[in-house]
Protein backbone atom coordinates (compact mmCIF):
# COMPACT_ATOMS: atom_id res chain seq x y z
CA UNK A 1 0.00 0.00 0.00
CA UNK A 2 0.96 3.50 -0.53
CA UNK A 3 0.58 6.78 0.92
CA UNK A 4 -2.63 8.50 -0.60
CA UNK A 5 -2.84 12.31 -1.05
CA UNK A 6 -6.32 12.55 1.39
CA UNK A 7 -4.44 10.51 3.70
CA UNK A 8 -4.13 6.45 4.91
CA UNK A 9 -2.84 4.54 2.43
CA UNK A 10 -4.06 2.56 -0.74
CA UNK A 11 -3.09 0.22 -3.68
CA UNK A 12 -5.16 0.19 -6.87
CA UNK A 13 -6.65 -4.02 -7.27
CA UNK A 14 -8.52 -3.13 -10.84
CA UNK A 15 -8.45 -0.44 -13.95
CA UNK A 16 -11.03 -1.49 -16.84
CA UNK A 17 -9.44 -2.10 -20.00
CA UNK A 18 -12.43 -0.79 -21.47
CA UNK A 19 -12.15 3.06 -22.08
CA UNK A 20 -15.03 5.82 -22.22
CA UNK A 21 -13.67 8.31 -25.05
CA UNK A 22 -14.02 11.95 -24.05
CA UNK A 23 -16.90 12.59 -26.35
CA UNK A 24 -19.41 10.79 -24.57
CA UNK A 25 -18.62 11.35 -21.33
CA UNK A 26 -19.84 14.64 -19.25
CA UNK A 27 -18.29 17.67 -19.91
CA UNK A 28 -16.05 17.58 -16.48
CA UNK A 29 -14.02 15.28 -17.95
CA UNK A 30 -10.63 16.07 -19.33
CA UNK A 31 -10.26 13.58 -21.35
CA UNK A 32 -11.33 9.52 -21.87
CA UNK A 33 -11.61 7.11 -18.64
CA UNK A 34 -11.27 3.48 -17.60
CA UNK A 35 -14.92 2.05 -17.19
CA UNK A 36 -14.57 1.37 -13.60
CA UNK A 37 -11.60 1.46 -11.16
CA UNK A 38 -10.99 -0.17 -7.66
CA UNK A 39 -8.43 0.34 -4.92
CA UNK A 40 -7.98 -0.98 -1.54
CA UNK A 41 -7.76 1.62 1.51
CA UNK A 42 -6.37 1.56 4.71
CA UNK A 43 -7.39 4.25 7.29
CA UNK A 44 -5.49 3.00 10.74
CA UNK A 45 -6.11 4.22 14.18
CA UNK A 46 -6.78 8.35 14.56
CA UNK A 47 -6.14 8.91 11.03
CA UNK A 48 -8.16 10.03 8.51
CA UNK A 49 -9.39 10.98 4.95
CA UNK A 50 -9.47 14.45 4.42
CA UNK A 51 -12.20 15.80 2.62
CA UNK A 52 -12.51 15.62 -0.93
CA UNK A 53 -14.46 14.92 -3.82
CA UNK A 54 -14.52 12.64 -7.02
CA UNK A 55 -15.75 13.82 -10.44
CA UNK A 56 -17.22 10.08 -10.70
CA UNK A 57 -20.01 8.19 -8.57
CA UNK A 58 -17.71 6.08 -5.72
CA UNK A 59 -18.97 2.91 -4.08
CA UNK A 60 -17.25 2.43 -0.93
CA UNK A 61 -17.06 -1.73 0.56
CA UNK A 62 -15.86 -2.68 3.97
CA UNK A 63 -14.05 -5.41 4.40
CA UNK A 64 -12.37 -5.33 7.86
CA UNK A 65 -11.42 -3.59 11.27
CA UNK A 66 -13.91 -1.99 14.33
CA UNK A 67 -15.92 0.03 11.20
CA UNK A 68 -15.45 3.10 9.35
CA UNK A 69 -17.62 6.38 9.11
CA UNK A 70 -17.73 8.29 6.18
CA UNK A 71 -19.41 11.44 5.97
CA UNK A 72 -21.21 13.04 2.94
CA UNK A 73 -21.66 16.80 2.08
CA UNK A 74 -22.89 18.29 -1.08
CA UNK A 75 -25.74 21.61 -1.32
CA UNK A 76 -28.49 19.24 -2.75
CA UNK A 77 -29.10 16.56 0.22
CA UNK A 78 -26.78 18.48 3.31
CA UNK A 79 -25.19 16.29 4.90
CA UNK A 80 -25.27 12.12 5.71
CA UNK A 81 -22.92 9.91 7.52
CA UNK A 82 -23.00 5.92 6.38
CA UNK A 83 -21.93 3.80 9.13
CA UNK A 84 -19.52 1.11 6.85
CA UNK A 85 -19.41 -2.47 9.22
CA UNK A 86 -19.57 -6.51 8.90
CA UNK A 87 -21.93 -6.61 11.51
CA UNK A 88 -25.43 -6.13 10.19
CA UNK A 89 -26.09 -4.16 13.76
CA UNK A 90 -28.99 -1.15 13.10
CA UNK A 91 -26.94 2.07 11.32
CA UNK A 92 -24.27 -0.38 9.87
CA UNK A 93 -24.08 -0.81 6.39
CA UNK A 94 -20.87 -2.99 4.31
CA UNK A 95 -21.48 -0.66 1.32
CA UNK A 96 -22.19 2.99 0.80
CA UNK A 97 -22.57 5.35 -2.61
CA UNK A 98 -20.89 8.32 -2.98
CA UNK A 99 -22.57 10.70 -6.27
CA UNK A 100 -20.00 12.51 -8.18
CA UNK A 101 -19.37 16.00 -6.76
CA UNK A 102 -19.85 15.48 -3.10
CA UNK A 103 -17.68 16.30 -0.32
CA UNK A 104 -16.21 12.98 1.31
CA UNK A 105 -14.76 11.90 4.53
CA UNK A 106 -13.94 9.02 6.40
CA UNK A 107 -12.32 7.91 9.55
CA UNK A 108 -11.58 4.55 11.66
CA UNK A 109 -15.13 4.38 14.03
CA UNK A 110 -13.03 3.06 16.70
CA UNK A 111 -9.18 5.24 16.99
CA UNK A 112 -7.61 2.02 18.13
CA UNK A 113 -8.71 0.06 15.61
CA UNK A 114 -8.70 0.38 12.06
CA UNK A 115 -10.75 -0.29 8.57
CA UNK A 116 -10.00 -1.84 5.20
CA UNK A 117 -12.44 -0.77 2.46
CA UNK A 118 -12.16 -0.73 -1.19
CA UNK A 119 -13.77 2.06 -3.19
CA UNK A 120 -15.00 1.52 -6.79
CA UNK A 121 -15.24 4.65 -8.78
CA UNK A 122 -16.90 4.59 -12.18
CA UNK A 123 -16.42 6.00 -14.41
CA UNK A 124 -12.76 4.95 -13.43
CA UNK A 125 -10.88 7.06 -11.17
CA UNK A 126 -8.07 9.81 -12.17
CA UNK A 127 -6.01 11.86 -10.27
CA UNK A 128 -7.17 14.83 -12.53
CA UNK A 129 -10.74 13.97 -11.18
CA UNK A 130 -9.56 14.39 -7.61
CA UNK A 131 -9.96 17.80 -5.89
CA UNK A 132 -8.76 18.04 -1.54
CA UNK A 133 -11.18 19.69 0.57
CA UNK A 134 -9.83 23.14 1.54
CA UNK A 135 -11.09 24.57 4.69
CA UNK A 136 -11.71 28.07 4.70
CA UNK A 137 -13.83 27.33 1.19
CA UNK A 138 -15.16 24.44 2.61
CA UNK A 139 -16.41 26.69 5.95
CA UNK A 140 -17.15 29.53 3.62
CA UNK A 141 -19.97 26.94 1.88
CA UNK A 142 -21.03 25.12 4.77
CA UNK A 143 -20.46 27.16 7.81
CA UNK A 144 -22.89 24.92 10.63
CA UNK A 145 -20.52 22.27 9.70
CA UNK A 146 -17.76 24.04 10.76
CA UNK A 147 -15.90 21.58 13.70
CA UNK A 148 -16.43 18.92 11.51
CA UNK A 149 -14.63 20.50 8.44
CA UNK A 150 -12.38 21.37 10.71
CA UNK A 151 -11.78 17.93 12.07
CA UNK A 152 -11.50 16.64 8.69
CA UNK A 153 -9.14 19.00 6.76
CA UNK A 154 -5.62 19.35 7.33
CA UNK A 155 -3.44 22.88 7.54
CA UNK A 156 -1.56 22.94 4.28
CA UNK A 157 2.65 24.57 4.63
CA UNK A 158 2.58 27.72 2.99
CA UNK A 159 4.08 27.53 -0.34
Amino acid sequence: LAPHAEGGYFAETYRAELTIPHQVLPGHYAGARRACTAIYFLLDGEDFSAFHRLQSDEIWHFYSGEGLDLYVMDDERGLGIHHLGNSLDPGRVPQATVPAGSWLAARPSDPDSYALVGCTVAPGFEFADFELGDRAALVARYPAHRELIASFTRVRPLQ
